[in-house]
């Protein structure tokens, strides 16, 4: 990085001010921050937001989207845990974190990897079509006839396919090797995929819904556990497609091949990068998944998230924090946030005592993209049954809000769903907020007035495909949120006070943000505020589809 000091249209109107800092009091905005000049960004200490905003922008962090885009392109398009594409991304950024002077660590974990799956009609048509391996799968090279259950097919369907026992009755299931054909809809994949196992299917193709634009493409997510939870391993491949692929495979006398490769051991490593404060018992953390889906580079999700820590990291790499800061790039996360509960099911419980939070980054530049901050006090969105929201979370939240309000940038709210790496820390109470800017849900034309972009469309119509490229990401978006993200891990590397009551110190000149606007209230549709409820984020005990 090499960069020379320059002001972005944000760090020019901070301000320093009597503000309670130490505590992140929230206060109007008052004069302008005079510019700190002078010295390049590799060489200055940038302790205050307005020092740290010159430096930190999307320029940056799209040379990292660049590097993980090269390291993809080198391994087969993609950078999915237990590929050489992951464990190339993980040096990477060792390699990044070392030369800016963290302490840089790697946790490693147990992984069962599976190899690519395959998925082909052999009649009525002859085709191969794109698939993926569920999570939770077992292995299986299997030929026969596809039997579908319960099938609801068409626009505006209400598919239930598979979720009850009662759905295989009066199918045949007593051969060889049936294949079971199910409609994604209604409830969790895993109960799916154990009524068809526990029917006699010999293997499983879940194909997405069709009730709707976004849910026409390959799907392929978590059937690894129960609606309560249970984490469950299927004997039988069960692997994914998409709806019109699905359609065609519902034809009279259809037979497939379906193949998942046997598993393998694959110990697969997060990286935890660590500046030790003054305070080494009040520990801020932030996190972002660096692993793809196998079906593509993960340059949006989660390059982005990604990318932006390492940005991040390297302009504070001369900084004397007040607490100590830890950065994570999780591993497996596609496969069920298994990087990030590994590592916390690891910690000891004096060791979670020590985090004061947690910021989650995940999908931060999506190219049709609203701006949302994670909703810890549930103004737009209920939290699904089940998952908690440590306090502290709803200050984290205000944070956020007031810097967009700050920034003159209207932002809704995401549902705190749990669905993505803070679940385990807000599961072991630990505060938690985050960035989000959408998925596979639609656009609508309400939020294209307020933002832009294109209604009728999915905040990124390349969410888990192999067209998520750096062509993928909206940089203007990326430059927004970078912004938000620097100032939060540098206030509360000062001071958590009022997130968790510690006492902290005063950021130097000043941290000085308006009371939150308020979100804009367009999310509270059937997306959770950017994530369908079912998609392939939902990794957590709380899945459903």
């Amino acid at each position: 990085m090499n960069r020379t000091t320059r002001l972005s249209r944000r760090a020019a109107v901070l301000a320093t001010g009597a503000t309670t800092v130490a505590a992140l009091a929230l206060a109007p905005a008052g004069a302008a921050f005079a510019a700190p000049g002078g010295n390049s960004c590799e060489n200055r200490n940038s302790n205050t937001v307005a020092k740290l905003l010159q430096c930190v922008d999307a320029d940056g962090a799209m040379e990292h989207l660049q590097a993980l885009q090269d390291i993809a392109d080198a391994n087969d398009g993609t950078r999915a845990a237990g590929t050489s594409g992951y464990e190339e991304s993980v040096q990477y950024v060792v390699d990044t974190l070392e030369a800016a002077g963290w302490d840089v660590s790697i946790d490693e974990f147990d992984y069962t990897f599976f190899g690519p799956a395959s998925l082909s009609q052999l009649t009525p048509v002859q085709a191969d079509y794109s698939t993926g391996a569920f999570s939770g799968t077992g292995a299986g090279d299997v030929t026969g006839n596809v039997i579908p259950v319960d099938l609801d097919l068409g626009l505006g369907n209400a598919s239930t396919s598979g979720c009850e026992p009662e759905d295989f009755v009066g199918l045949d299931f007593s051969g060889p090797n049936d294949i079971a054909l199910i409609q994604r809809g209604a409830c969790n994949f895993g109960n799916k995929a154990l009524n068809a196992e526990t029917a006699g299917a010999e293997a499983v193709v879940i194909f997405n819904q069709g009730n709707t634009a976004d849910r026409t493409g390959l799907i392929v997510a978590n059937a690894g556990t129960l609606n309560d939870g249970t984490p469950i391993t299927h004997g039988i491949p069960v692997v994914g497609a998409s709806y019109d692929d699905g359609v065609a495979l519902s034809q009279a006398g259809s037979t497939a091949h379906v193949f998942v490769p046997a598993p393998e051991s694959r110990p697969q490593k997060n990286v935890i990068a660590e500046k030790t404060g003054v305070n080494d018992d009040n520990v801020v953390m932030a996190g972002a998944h660096l692993d793809s889906v196998e079906a593509g580079p993960g340059i949006n999700d989660n390059g982005s998230g990604s990318a932006s820590l390492l940005e991040i990291a390297q302009n504070l790499s001369k900084l004397q924090p007040q607490n100590t800061i830890r950065l994570a790039w999780w591993a497996a996360e596609e496969d069920g946030l298994l990087g990030s509960e590994a590592y916390v099911a690891g910690l000891s419980q004096e060791e979670k005592d020590r985090i004061a939070l947690y910021l989650n980054f995940d999908m931060v530049a999506s190219p049709n993209h609203i701006f949302m901050v994670y909703d810890g006090d549930e103004s737009g969105w209920d939290a699904p049954a089940g998952v908690p929201i440590p306090e502290g979370s709803v200050q984290i939240e205000d944070l956020f809000e007031s810097y967009f309000t700050w920034a003159g940038v209207p932002y809704d709210d995401a549902q705190f769903s749990g669905r993505s790496d803070y679940q385990a820390f807000i599961e072991n109470d630990i505060p938690a907020g985050g960035l989000f800017t959408g998925a596979e849900v639609v656009k609508t034309p309400e939020q294209e007035a307020i933002w832009g972009g294109v209604a009728g469309e999915s905040y990124d119509q390349c969410y888990h495909q192999a067209c998520d490229t750096i062509d993928n990401v909206n940089v203007a978006a990326l430059d927004v949120n970078i912004d938000a993200i620097a100032l939060a891990v540098l206030a509360y590397s000062y001071s958590t006070e009022s997130v968790n009551g510690v006492p902290g110190a005063n950021v130097p000149g000043g941290l000085n943000l308006p009371a939150p606007a308020g979100p804009e209230g367009t999310v509270n549709n059937p997306g959770g505020g950017g994530l369908s409820p079912d998609h392939g984020h939902d990794h957590g005990p709380g899945s459903s589809d």
